[in-house]
């Protein structure tokens, strides 16, 4: 009989100096969802976002490629672009002092600089990320030195090989205070459900979830039900999941603001005039509330200073468990 496993420290949840380490070893590191391939469509488009602090933007070139850059002037760090989506014609411009880049990063123009001795515009182009289509969604990664996307996502690959495309599309956003921490080792336990979730603890199959880890993915299925219909449950390291239920297809993501706050992120993907996307949406919103609420709640105990740590089932809690030591490899590596 396996003993019960020692907890993270609440130090984990808490510490602003944690927090700074995990955006350079986590999300500086790691494949994060920014937006759908359909968002950008035109010469010129874009998206900026933040991602755990880091100010990015993706845009499409001349040639039909998205591209991904630091939303960072290299004069002062003035911004590129403002957040979310719009669309720039032939060239970034600062919005500080107007340098201008073309499409691929080069620094075109530094306008209004002046001749300067030893001022090259080629040392100067924009910090680059790497960006990478799966399906349709949009990744990026800040390191260049990562594997592939697709090495990373193959357990989903292979898991919605006979996944349709969907293309009706809502958004919902929602705040939550707490640690990211605390947000993914609830989705990763389902221990939880009748406590938290007694409506989707009565669904069928909510009870008999298989449970694997494989790489850098964690895969809930219920058994002998094909991923079209219902039933599957994925996350991928470190703030993305896809879900499908009656029908429609759920991306949720996490933006990540500080050591207790945390923005989660759905976008429902589905058939047009489809009768049961409705009720999906509204169970999956009522879910989130609740995963929310306790979250929240939980961050409040952690932070009156009573708590320490404390224990996880192995027969219940080995996703958190795995988690959390992949937290662990990241931070000492």
């Amino acid at each position: 009989m396996p003993a019960p496993i020692v907890t993270a420290a609440v130090e984990r949840y808490r510490d602003p100096a944690i927090f700074t380490r995990e955006r350079e070893r986590i999300f500086a590191r790691s494949w994060q969802f920014i937006c759908l391939e359909s968002e950008l469509t035109r010469t010129g488009d874009y998206l900026a976002d933040t991602l755990a602090g880091y100010p990015v933007v993706v845009v499409r070139d001349e040639k039909g490629v998205l591209r991904g850059f630091h939303n960072v002037c290299r004069h002062r760090a003035g911004p590129l672009v403002a957040g979310g989506k719009g669309r720039c014609d032939k060239a970034l411009v600062c919005r500080f002092h107007s340098w201008r880049y073309g499409y691929d990063g080069s620094l075109r123009e530094a306008t209004g600089f002046g001749a300067a001795e030893g001022f090259n515009t080629a040392d100067y182009s924009l910090f680059g990320i790497r960006v990478e289509i799966w399906r349709g969604l949009v990744f990026i990664n800040l390191d260049a030195a990562a594997q592939p996307l697709i090495a990373a996502i193959k357990p989903l690959d292979d898991r919605f090989a006979g996944w349709s495309h969907r293309s009706a599309i809502l958004r919902k956003r929602h705040p939550i205070a707490s640690n990211w921490k605390v947000y993914i080792e609830n989705l990763l336990d389902g221990y939880h459900l009748e406590g938290v979730h007694p409506g989707l603890a009565t669904e069928e199959g909510a009870q008999t979830m298989d449970v694997r880890m494989i790489g850098e993915v964690a895969c809930f299925e219920v058994p002998n039900r094909p991923v079209t219909a219902a039933g599957l449950w994925a996350w991928l390291w470190p703030s993305f999941s896809l879900s499908v239920h009656r029908g429609a297809l759920m991306i949720e993501y996490l933006r990540i603001v500080g050591p207790e706050q945390t923005v989660v992120e759905h976008i429902f993907l589905h058939e047009p005039e489809d009768p049961g996307v409705e009720a999906a949406i509204h169970a999956a919103q009522r879910i989130t509330e609740e995963d929310g609420w306790i979250c929240e709640r939980v961050q409040q105990n952690l932070d009156a200073g009573i708590y320490r740590q404390g224990l996880l089932s192995p027969s219940q809690e080995g996703a958190v468990a795995w988690f959390q030591q992949r937290v662990d490899q990241a931070l000492s590596g």
